[in-house]
């Protein structure tokens, strides 16, 4: 019998009945992308952080990268924001994220929490599970053939 362990969540100094949480699991994306595009919307509020994700996945925002940064150019409209030259436009990370941020709203809703005034309190991407493969090549030798995958979680607040 498999025993799948238990997700724990961060200790927050808020109640149980005014937060929301949200987790994905082996995501395919990219944890460099991940840990940018968290960092990114981590303290907006809930609508800001959806339009904002939007905007990346539609490339008229920038999502700055404060690691993971090297090849990174330089993009227009960050500096003035976040103070940081450094973006990309990481498409598939925001839609994992955007999913995300809509689930923890119907998770809110459900809960009976105001949707307005949902703040995110705690997001992160941690890595997941490595799928180790091997592709056959030429006489006889094989490569090795590596598929990361990713967790994010999140914790929504309703702030007055």
């Amino acid at each position: 019998m498999i025993k799948m362990g238990k997700w724990i969540y961060p200790e927050l100094q808020y109640e149980e009945s005014k937060i929301a949480k949200g987790l994905v699991r082996e995501a395919a994306v990219s944890i460099r992308d991940l840990y940018n595009v968290c960092k990114a919307v981590r303290g907006m509020g809930l609508t800001e952080a959806k339009s904002y994700l939007q905007n990346v996945i539609e490339m008229k925002e920038a999502v700055p990268y404060w690691r993971y940064n090297t090849g990174a150019s330089h993009k227009p409209g960050l500096e003035q924001r976040w103070g940081i030259k450094a973006g990309r436009y990481p498409r598939k990370a925001a839609k994992y994220v955007l999913k995300l941020l809509d689930n923890v709203e119907v998770n809110a809703n459900s809960k009976g929490l105001d949707t307005e005034k949902l703040k995110i309190i705690h997001i992160a991407a941690h890595k997941g599970l490595t799928l180790k493969r091997f592709i056959p090549r030429a006489f006889g030798r094989s490569s090795k053939k590596y598929r990361y995958t990713s967790n994010i979680e999140v914790v929504v607040a309703e702030v007055e």
